[in-house]
């Protein structure tokens, strides 16, 4: 007899992985304990949940009795999509983020100069990304909050120096640091993950200072060594070079599509689309405009993809990027 997990439960399950502190991870758990089927073949998930409920909990309660110590950085989610800026030393990543957005890191030609995650919101078409900017990862160190960070993060920029000799080599030590943590840097996530504890995120690769001496050639040793594993994209984050397609790769990386709302007899609102994951539904939508229409939708009018203008749709209706939406209880 199969379990027959729900994609509620499998939401809540993606929801516990990236999880960064334990009342999140109890927070999702419980949710996967709602949805599960309680029936004999899932006695051993039930089993495994409340184990690792009754853990958590034991873990909050001794938290508050003896806080632990040391930093700890929660960044909330904003925008189409949190995106998360890694990698080594002086690579530019502080540089990057001040050109994709109106962040203003400290940007200096040493390296170490980012001491804590920096957030800054960056603008794509109609919609807006956030992207973080952490302090560098080395073989020697990694902030002990970074990793849970990354976890939680839809998509990583993995950020080298084609300018220097060594800068090629400093990709290595981010991708083995995180693997230590459970956190796998991937070009592509797979489809079946038979190991919970793993975190795949999809990652791209970006070479910059491709306007300085020999960087060609570095390049070639790069993609020599990562072009099998992740998608290479080439930039010079100072004199821009490159940033416009960067910016579109980004957002096409995760893997969301953009979606109007409109009154009947009014013209869609095009200020604010809503986004959500390809292969959402007109209920997908409704739930997040707010849980009580999800709930009591009743059908739809969609002028986009696919349809006529204005054409009458189920709940379970596929939407695709820029479709209008009417939506009828």
């Amino acid at each position: 007899m199969a379990v027959n997990l729900t994609p509620q439960y499998h939401e809540a399950e993606a929801e516990y992985r990236k999880a960064q502190s334990a009342e999140d991870k109890l927070t999702a758990l419980k949710k996967m304990w709602v949805e599960l089927p309680k029936h004999k073949a899932s006695e051993k998930v039930q089993a495994e949940l409340k184990r690792k409920m009754s853990d958590l909990r034991e873990e909050i309660e001794q938290d508050k009795k003896s806080p632990k110590k040391g930093v700890s950085y929660k960044i909330p989610r904003q925008g189409a999509g949190q995106v998360i800026i890694v990698g080594g030393a002086n690579a530019g990543k502080s540089c990057l983020l001040s050109k994709l957005t109106r962040a203003t890191p400290a940007v200096a030609p040493y390296p170490f100069t980012t001491h804590e995650p920096t957030p800054g919101m960056m603008d794509w078409e109609d919609v807006k990304v956030q992207l973080i900017d952490t302090p560098p990862i080395t073989a020697d160190y990694l902030e002990p909050y970074l990793s849970s960070m990354v976890r939680n993060a839809d998509v990583a920029l993995l950020l080298i120096d084609i300018g220097d000799d060594d800068g090629p080599f400093g990709a290595e030590p981010v991708i083995e640091k995180l693997g230590e943590r459970k956190t796998v840097l991937v070009g592509q996530v797979p489809e079946n993950d038979e190991d919970p504890t793993l975190v795949h995120l999809r990652t791209l690769l970006v070479a910059n200072k491709s306007d300085l001496p020999g960087a060609n050639d570095r390049l070639e040793i790069v993609k020599e060594m990562y072009g099998q594993r992740f998608p290479i994209h080439v930039i010079a984050a100072e004199p821009g070079t490159g940033l416009p397609e960067l910016r579109h790769e980004i957002f096409k990386s995760l893997e969301v599509i953009r979606v109007y709302t409109k009154k009947p007899g009014k013209p869609a609102d095009k200020t604010s689309p809503y986004t959500l994951p390809i292969g959402s539904t007109v209920v997908d939508l409704a739930t997040q405009v707010h849980r009580e229409l999800g709930e009591s939708l009743k059908t739809a009018k969609v002028w986009g993809t696919g349809v006529f203008d204005g054409q009458a749709v189920p709940r379970d209706h596929v939407l695709h990027d820029k479709d209008i939406v009417e939506l009828h209880a």
